[in-house]
């Protein structure tokens, strides 16, 4: 069965669970890193992650309308590219947000950028490459579910 490019709905959720995993395991950590508040960080943890979830839904469009499921598999090295692609794009928002709230110079809160994108460059590959499988899962079980 051919994979159709995912509704807007379907991207709305894939990037809220994406971020809900990501805060859960980044917020406590980043507190205990930079010896803040666990409120402080998760504030900002909060804010970085409304804006990556925006920013996720609209890369991920373009993505799709660029590289359409149906004609583009999903390869190690076009997950490694949506993955810096998307990385990238978030660093022109989150390291000026991360030096206002933390109230830190911008090179400081690109350091700090630095690490999160250590984090999160694999997790997003990772993300994305197990959503991509459970889905197909998912996509191929429905027929057979819906005859019933």
């Amino acid at each position: 069965m051919q994979l159709k490019n995912r509704s807007f709905i379907e991207r709305i959720g894939h990037a809220v669970g994406f971020e809900v995993i990501a805060l859960i395991v980044c917020a406590p950590i980043a507190a205990w890193l930079l010896d803040r508040p666990i409120t402080h960080v998760g504030l900002l943890a909060l804010m970085l992650s409304t804006t990556a979830m925006t920013w996720n839904v609209i890369y991920n469009v373009i993505f799709d309308r660029l590289w359409p499921l149906a004609s583009v598999p999903r390869t190690l090295k076009v997950r490694a590219l949506h993955a810096l692609g998307f990385e990238a794009g978030l660093v022109l928002v989150g390291v000026p947000l991360a030096a206002w709230m933390l109230d830190i110079s911008l090179l400081q809160a690109f350091v700090l950028d630095i690490g999160f994108f250590l984090f999160f460059l694999p997790y997003a590959f990772v993300y994305n490459w197990v959503y991509d499988g459970l889905r197909q899962l998912w996509v191929e079980r429905k027929p057979a579910a819906e005859l019933r």
